[in-house]
Order: structure tokens, then C-alpha cells, then sequence
């Protein structure tokens, strides 16, 4: 069922300690690339291809690179296409586990806020004595992965994981939202699937941009009015069937908060639509769950044979398939060190080619 997919190149731009990187840079060209395509499903691209420039007409002015140092397509399930407004929301200090969801999570039928007990409201007698919470779980981990394995220190120093950080886990997440704009922007660019996304959301409201639709308005849509916003019929299909599962009550906000990493991977990679790396990716970025590692992301295996002292550019121009810079077996012997918080790692592998660590062998 899951389809090996090349990750998007991660950026050679350095990066401050204090820049909330999320989303990757790209070095600008004279002509702007395409953004690479992540699908779970082969179909057809539902958006025409670009016009091409005239000899002589002036170029489109580049676009300023977006915010997270995650494969594009990640970075989708971390932060949806800005179209509905949310409000920033204040840092609160809240229990948390690395073994369990640590976002805020906003019920998409009803908007009930769910998230982990607020550490300031825990009676002395039942507040644990060594408190991981959201103000401290980034450095906690960060330091874990330097006892591991000291070579991951310049890393570490180097790059600021926004994503887990205390505002990282204040942000409000729809998991409704994230699933659903992660299917829209399979298989086409990003402003194609900015576009998309604006039409979907005329479709339920007469101001769009206020909030995206609960389930149970997407699911009483037909197909073919899903399709008027420019979705494949596949796609539609997918979103519908996914609003389905919300309004069942097999997928919650509630639910999606309390499994277990399993019990999400098996729940979400039922619905059609959802891949396995798909629903990592959503796993780690938009759930923020810590021990998240993704096996077939191509740019992971990169990054880890990069980190381990392998010569990248001999290993590309063998070739070897699937499997040319890393072995499955050798990518789950190194990540499994690093539990429970593969998925700090893993972004860290994402980053490593703009690291010098080679004062660290």
C-alpha cells in the first residue's frame, strides 16, 4: 500500500538559532522549479500546467521561501495553507509525554479544545515530582539526542526546532484541517493547492477565511460539488470519506490525543486517501508527537548516511536503488537509539548536510 516517495531537498541556507524555520528553502534559480509532488495515490494532476514565459517578458519576482526545514509536502500537515485566520495563542505550560500527542488539538465538529492537563492546575499532591512539560520538552530531548550520540551537538546548536518549542506546541491544530489539506496538495504545486483550498472553503461559507468547514458540512456535499473547487474526483472522494470518519466518531480529536503512535497509524492509514508516510509526517508535524521516524523518506536516508560519514555524491552517482545510501536495516538500528524522540532526530537528519560535524568524529 505505501509508495516510496522522494522527499523535497532541504535548503544549504544557514539558519539562526532564533529563525522559526518551518517550511524548506530552496536556492533561487533563474527560472522558479516546480515544487516536488508527494502523492499516497497515483492520479493525474487536477491543475493545468503553467504558461510558459515569452522571450523577453520580465520574470515573475521570486517568491520568498517559506518557513519549515521539513520535505514540503511535510510542512503541509504542520501549517495548512494560510487561509483560515486563527489567532496566535498565548504559550501555556502543560504536561507532556513523548509518547503521546503534545499539540493543542481543536475539535473540528465542535471546537472544544483538547490537550494535556495545564501544569498550574494540578494539585501539589498529584503533580509529578521531574515535570516534562511543553516549556521543557524541546531541550529535554535535545539533550537526550547529544548523550546519544555527541555528533548530533552542532546540530543541535546550529538549528532551533520551532515545531516542538513551547510556541510550537501552543499552536492550535484541526486535525479535520491538516489531514484535509495534506490530500488537497498531493500531486500539484503549492499556490495550485492555495487556490484550491480558497474555492473549497466559498463552498460553506459566504466570507470564506473565517474557519474551515466542520465534517459534518463537507460530508453532506456531494462529490460533484466538491469537484466545482477544483478537486479530482479521487480527491473528493477522499475528503468526503475522511469528513465521514470525523462524523462516525472512528476519528477525534479526543482520540488522536490519547492512542498510542500505533493505534494512530493504524487508524489514519485506513482511510483511503492517507498513506503511511502521509500519516507520519502528520504524526509528527501536526500532532507533534516525538517518536515519529519515517523509513521511507528518501531525505532522511540522506541525511543519515551524510551524518554517519558516507560520501553522498559517490552513493548518488552509483545509484542502488531504493535503498542507496542506507539500508533499511541500518536506518532502524541507528534511529532506534534516539527513542523516544525519533521524530527530533529525524528532523534533525533533514538539516544535516548544512552542518559541519565533522569536528565531532
Amino acid at each position: 500500500m505505501v509508495t516510496t516517495r522522494r522527499s523535497s531537498r532541504i535548503s544549504a541556507r544557514p539558519v539562526s538559532r532564533t529563525e522559526s524555520s518551518e517550511k524548506p528553502t530552496s536556492k533561487a534559480t533563474g527560472r522558479k522549479r516546480k515544487a516536488a509532488a508527494v502523492q499516497d495515490e497515483p492520479e493525474a494532476p487536477s491543475t493545468p500546467p503553467p504558461r510558459k514565459r515569452a522571450q523577453g517578458e520580465p520574470a515573475t519576482p521570486a517568491v520568498p521561501p517559506p518557513k519549515t526545514p521539513t520535505p514540503a509536502a511535510a510542512g503541509l500537515f504542520a501549517e495548512p495553507t494560510n487561509i483560515t485566520k486563527k489567532p496566535r495563542t498565548a504559550a501555556v505550560t502543560r504536561l507532556a509525554n513523548p509518547r503521546l500527542t503534545n499539540a493543542t488539538l481543536l475539535s473540528p465538529e465542535t471546537s472544544r479544545l483538547v490537550t494535556s492537563r495545564d501544569i498550574d492546575n494540578l494539585s501539589p499532591s498529584k503533580a509529578p515530582q521531574a515535570k516534562t512539560t511543553t516549556e521543557n520538552l524541546l531541550k529535554e530531548a535535545c539533550d537526550y539526542l547529544v548523550k546519544v550520540d555527541p555528533r548530533m551537538k552542532p546540530l543541535v546548536e546550529s538549528h532551533h526546532c520551532r515545531v516542538f518549542s513551547p510556541e510550537g506546541l501552543a499552536e492550535k491544530i484541526d486535525p479535520f484541517e491538516n489531514l484535509s489539506s495534506g490530500i488537497i496538495s498531493q500531486q500539484v504545486s503549492g499556490a495550485a493547492a492555495k487556490s484550491i483550498k480558497a474555492k473549497f472553503l466559498t463552498l460553506f461559507e459566504e466570507q470564506p477565511g473565517i474557519r474551515f468547514p466542520h465534517p459534518s458540512q463537507v460530508a453532506a456535499k456531494s462529490i460533484d460539488e466538491l469537484r466545482t473547487a477544483g478537486l479530482s474526483q479521487r480527491k473528493a472522494e477522499y475528503i468526503k470519506g475522511l469528513a465521514e470518519k470525523f462524523v462516525s466518531g472512528e476519528l477525534s480529536a479526543q482520540m488522536l490525543h490519547d492512542a498510542s503512535d500505533a493505534e494512530v497509524m493504524e487508524k489514519l492509514i485506513a482511510v483511503r486517501g492517507l498513506g503511511k508516510w502521509s500519516v507520519e509526517m502528520f504524526a509528527c508535524f501536526g500532532l507533534k508527537r516525538m517518536d515519529v521516524f519515517s523509513l521511507g523518506d528518501l531525505g532522511v536516508q540522506r541525511g543519515m548516511a551524510a551524518f554517519v560519514g558516507r560520501d553522498i555524491a559517490k552513493l548518488k552517482a552509483k545509484g542502488g536503488g531504493k535503498w542507496k545510501y542506507m539500508s533499511e536495516q541500518d536506518m532502524t538500528e541507528l534511529s532506534t537509539r534516539f527513542s523516544p524522540y525519533r521524530s527530533l532526530f529525524m528532523w534533525y537528519m533533514w538539516r544535516v548536510e548544512e552542518t559541519d560535524i565533522s569536528t565531532m568524529e
